[in-house]
């Protein structure tokens, strides 16, 4: 059987069929290979770098680009401080974080699979007299911003922020489409998993996310800022570092594996990057916590947090690029714009 054609692939239902795949199979499959067997498209060149470089140093505000091509690190600029092994809040690019976190979970068999319902994992939670359509929202539906319930992003971000019990608040939103419908980008859909994740496991989202995902990667995942019953922020304001991004990225670059280790489920990396939704600001794609568009003719995903923070992997051209910058506005009181990034990946990907 050709596992790229099992039917039920995008939602893991073949995954314990998976299971029983030789570890050496999988990295024979995802690892790069060696001398006679590398790809046979032209490597980044020092004038592409180059040219990155000084482009990058016009654009205010851009504090580090990292990019690395088949897993080497081949630029690493630092642009303003901190340095590109320190954390900083990578703003909304969390929910790229996030949505790994919910797969190591499943890969763990913390919680079942993306089919789950949320009121099975957040029973206890869901406040009295709230849309008996509740019930039909799965753990899919969250990562993929998918819930139909009205949005706490955007104008509605402040006063969810600023409600007693955030969990409550999101499931409180009326409905505005049905679960599974048109993509509306919230972040209290992100922080309904990282309630559903405590709730289910018995351990906070950050104790998780130590163990699944910064043990495996080796990298540090500092305490990030807690709604008022304790419950890590789930969609915003985690510290990573630019080293750090980078390393997810290869995590999914390499199909959920990294350094030999199985992190994320078989499967898991396709069913992220599988279109979703479209996002009505930007016109690109959606999956599981992950945007999908072209940028010089190559298919690119990324993960985007305010203020110029973003992860991009270029499966195709065998890259992973991050950038971190200061989130605050402009002089003129304008935001950090992402097309100035996307405008950098293409100059990156078409520079021969």
């Amino acid at each position: 059987m050709d596992d790229k054609h099992i039917d039920a692939m995008p939602k893991l239902m073949a995954r314990s069929w998976r299971r029983g795949l030789p570890l050496l199979l999988t990295l024979l499959i995802f690892v790069p290979l060696s001398s006679a067997g590398q790809p046979t498209h032209n490597r980044v060149s020092a004038a592409a770098l180059s040219e990155l470089e000084a482009e990058a140093q016009r654009i205010s505000r851009l504090h580090n680009v990292v990019v690395a091509e088949r897993g080497e690190i081949i630029l690493d600029l630092q642009l303003a401080e901190p340095s590109s092994d320190q954390p900083v809040n990578i703003k909304s690019l969390s929910k790229t974080v996030l949505a790994a976190l919910v797969g190591a979970a499943i890969e763990t068999e913390l919680i079942e699979g993306v089919d789950q319902p949320i009121v099975e994992l957040l029973a206890s939670r869901v406040p009295d007299g709230a849309d008996p359509r509740i019930a039909d929202i799965t753990v899919e539906h969250l990562l993929a911003q998918q819930a139909g319930l009205e949005r706490t992003s955007g104008q509605y971000y402040g006063a969810w922020v600023a409600s007693r019990d955030w969990v409550a608040y999101a499931l409180s939103r009326p409905f505005v489409d049905r679960p599974g419908g048109r993509m509306l980008y919230s972040t209290g859909s992100s922080h309904l998993l990282s309630a559903a994740l405590t709730d289910a496991t018995g351990e906070n989202t950050l104790a998780l996310a130590r163990r699944l995902l910064g043990a495996p990667l080796d990298i540090t995942i500092p305490p990030w800022p807690q709604d008022p019953q304790g419950i890590y922020f789930g969609g915003n304001d985690m510290l990573l570092s630019p080293l750090a991004l980078i390393r997810l990225g290869e995590l999914y670059r390499h199909d959920g594996v990294i350094d030999g280790r199985r992190v994320l489920p078989e499967g898991w990396v396709e069913a992220s990057w599988q279109p979703r939704g479209t996002s009505r600001w930007t016109g690109d794609a959606y999956g599981y916590g992950w945007f999908i568009t072209t940028l010089g003719e190559e298919r690119v995903l990324y993960g985007r947090g305010f203020g110029g923070q973003a992860l991009y992997v270029v499966p195709e051209k065998e890259l992973t690029v991050a950038f971190t910058a200061d989130p605050s506005p402009g002089a003129d009181g304008s935001p950090f714009r992402q097309e100035l990034l996307h405008r950098l990946m293409a100059r990156l990907l078409e520079t021969p």
